[in-house]
């Protein structure tokens, strides 16, 4: 059995995942990156976006929103807005989500209400995440 690493996931609700894990790969601000077993330390802001890990032949994907992320001592932490596994998200819900937001991006971009578009433009941002969390599972 290869070397694992702990991946911890933690959103303000309390703990979502807490295993050993082979490869974890995350959307940083910087860019995607992927962390193994022994990994150097370091640091990363987190944006939303699609968390996958691996066991083995077994992978799993989260769809997580904006926070940070900590490499130390063979352990890797998570501390996210939120973390939602893509087997249990709506589709037809995210969907409707998907189209409320792209209303309200038009609306506040031709009224140029950059507040607004802000808040739209991050919840299309989620909207697509979770979609395509889902078709990965």
């Amino acid at each position: 059995m290869a070397q694992q690493i702990r991946l911890e996931v933690v959103t303000p609700s309390g703990a979502v995942v807490n295993e050993d894990v082979d490869i974890v790969n995350a959307p940083g601000y910087g860019g995607d990156f992927g962390v193994l077993a022994n990994h150097a330390p370091f640091l990363s802001t987190i944006k939303v976006g699609i968390l996958s890990y691996q066991q083995g032949k077994d992978r799993d994907n989260l769809m997580i929103s904006g926070g940070f992320c900590e490499v130390s001592n063979n352990k890797i932490t998570f501390l996210v807005e939120s973390a939602e596994f893509g087997r249990q998200i709506d589709v037809d819900r995210a969907m409707k989500a998907k189209e409320r937001a792209e209303q309200r991006l038009a609306k506040a971009t031709q009224h140029d209400d950059t507040l607004n578009r802000t808040r739209a433009e991050a919840a299309l941002q989620r909207a697509l995440a979770r979609m395509k969390a889902s078709k990965l599972n």
